[in-house]
Formats: C-alpha cells, sequence, structure tokens
C-alpha cells in the first residue's frame, strides 16, 4: 500500500463541528459515496508528499510554519490512524499563511532548493526521486494542484484537512 498525500477543504464552521465531534472524521474524509461536490473540494497529491515537504522545508521530517504546514503541518483531529496516522487540520488563518508562501515559491524556484545528495540521505518517500525530467514534471504539475488548492481554500475563508492515506 502506498503513503498518500490528501487533502480536503471545508468551511470552518465544519471543521469546528468536526472538533466537538471528532467520531464523524472517517465519514467526512472517506465518505461512502464521494459526491462531484465532495471531489471539487479534495487533492490528492500521491506521493510527492514527502519531496513537496522536503523541498519546501530542506528536511524530511521538521520545518517551520508556514511552509511546514503545506504537507506534514497542522494540529491532529484526533488520536485516531486514518491510513499513516492522524488526520491534521489548518485553520483558515494557517491556511492563509500556507497560501502566500506558496505563491511566492513557484515550482522552478522550488527544483533550486534541489539537493540530490541530501534527498538520498533523508530517505524522502519513496526512495529513488531524481532530477529526470519524468518525476520533475510530476512534482511540479502536484506541486502546482496543491499551490492552487491552498489558494481557493484561502479566498474561500475555508480550514484545510491534510492526511496521509
Amino acid at each position: 500500500m502506498s503513503m498518500i498525500g490528501k487533502y480536503l477543504r471545508l468551511p470552518d464552521e465544519t471543521l469546528n463541528d468536526l472538533l466537538e465531534n471528532a467520531d464523524a472524521l472517517t465519514s467526512i474524509i472517506y465518505p461512502d459515496e464521494e459526491t462531484e461536490e465532495w471531489s471539487a473540494r479534495c487533492l490528492d497529491i500521491d506521493k510527492t508528499w514527502h519531496i513537496i515537504h522536503f523541498l519546501l522545508n530542506g528536511a524530511a521530517w521538521a520545518g517551520q510554519p508556514p511552509l511546514f504546514n503545506a504537507v506534514l503541518g497542522g494540529a491532529p483531529i484526533s488520536d485516531e490512524d486514518v491510513g499513516y496516522g492522524p488526520a491534521r487540520f489548518l485553520i483558515p488563518s494557517d491556511v492563509q499563511a500556507v497560501t502566500k508562501a506558496l505563491q511566492a515559491l513557484p515550482a522552478g524556484k522550488l527544483f533550486e532548493r534541489w539537493d540530490q545528495h541530501a534527498i538520498d540521505s533523508a530517505s524522502i518517500y519513496p526512495q529513488g526521486w531524481s532530477k529526470a525530467s519524468e518525476d520533475i514534471d510530476y512534482i511540479s504539475s502536484n506541486y502546482e494542484q496543491l499551490r492552487s488548492f491552498f489558494a481557493t481554500a484561502a479566498a474561500n475563508g475555508e480550514a484545510v484537512i491534510a492526511w496521509l492515506g
């Protein structure tokens, strides 16, 4: 099974309700029926989550907000393991800060941070990332989707849930 980076945009009120009743988490992030509306609020950055985090933060698991919050940050909603650990949330003000930081760092600038030795030494999941065009294209596509996702959430005043599924 692969570790996939997943996100869901939701109104702040829905997040507050969820924090009051964390038992509803699984049904929100893994609904029985994936409606068109639900799908429009989701983002799947597949296996690029770890390399994107590394390029944003220069570390496999550490970093500083707001860039840390783009992939691995946020507060746990509960202790429930929803795939590979708990789901985390960002409130709208955190989403705004992440959006601003990501907008200042287009994919071209992100790849200026590429250090093959550091990436290999950090054991970034899945191992084997390189500057081959297919890897760069795949990472760029997912990174640009992440930037767009956060920009939409920020424009709508939404919260974000992130998890590894």
